[in-house]
């Protein structure tokens, strides 16, 4: 099921979200079913679960030949419980990002190039890979969520936030 997903502003976006207790369990599938649904209706690379109203540690993502991203490197379909995030390194990378919670903007973020991501599959086994590149950046930024942290406060200079349509002459500066 389509679920809407809340926007900038709402307050619930800024809740720290609490684990899952019990993995697996048929409600939180029924949660990753409306997640993925909901995630891919709208053309996202992912969704976390307090997107949709939600408060628990789940996120979802994948990246195949996306409208929204053209030109991003395949991001395998993975869905996290409980996730938790290993910076390997300090390089960090400045790229642009959008969100499904603020629609219709986009903004220079920088995140940490290499990562190591570990959490659950829903059926309880563990999930764990080393990533780098836009893997690694779309992984952070559904963790965000997570922590009630929207992206555009992680931007560095407002200059390089703005709409869509209006920034396409900010990226040839870059």
């Amino acid at each position: 099921m389509i679920r809407a997903v809340l926007r900038m502003g709402d307050p619930r976006l800024l809740r720290v979200a609490e684990p899952v207790s019990l993995v697996p369990d048929a409600e939180l599938d029924v949660l990753i079913a409306d997640m993925l649904d909901t995630m891919r209706a709208l053309d996202g690379a992912g969704l976390a679960a307090p997107q949709i109203g939600v408060g628990l540690r789940v996120v979802v993502f994948e990246v195949q030949a996306n409208p929204r991203y053209p030109l991003a490197e395949p991001v395998p379909l993975t869905v996290l419980v409980n996730p938790e995030i290993t910076p390997l390194g300090d390089e960090v990378a400045e790229d642009w990002e959008g969100c499904l919670s603020v629609p219709g903007l986009r903004g220079l973020v920088p995140r940490y190039e290499h990562i190591r991501y570990r959490g659950l599959a829903p059926d309880g086994s563990a999930v764990e890979r080393t990533v780098s590149g836009f893997h690694a950046r779309v992984v952070q930024h559904e963790c965000d969520h997570l922590d009630g942290i929207l992206y555009p406060r992680r931007i560095e200079d407002l200059a390089w936030f703005g709409y869509e349509a209006e920034i396409a002459g900010l990226r040839e500066l870059l």
